[in-house]
């Protein structure tokens, strides 16, 4: 354990900062499962609800921080070409 006072309060706000960016980063997959479970279901009309939403929380994401705005834009990418493959 750290005996300088400024440490133990780094210790705690990256604690805080992990806590934070696990529970994003656990809501990422949760939307991106609800929107490959819509897809592969072949339900064009829920999966485009569905990858707004998962969207949205990427975007979020990168700008709190958690993920690098290349990262969302790929995942972002994925699933919209496979989204944008139902119609056909």
């Amino acid at each position: 354990m750290a005996n300088i006072k400024s440490q133990i309060k780094r210790i705690g706000t990256n604690k805080k900062a992990q806590d934070r960016n696990r529970a994003v980063k656990s809501e990422l997959r949760t939307v991106t499962r609800h929107t490959l479970a819509a897809i592969a279901a072949g339900d064009k009309d829920q999966a485009v609800v569905a990858l707004r939403t998962a969207s949205k929380k990427l975007d979020k994401a990168v700008s709190k921080g958690v993920l690098h705005k290349n990262q969302a834009a790929n995942r972002k990418s994925s699933l919209a070409k496979q989204v944008d493959a139902l119609g056909k």
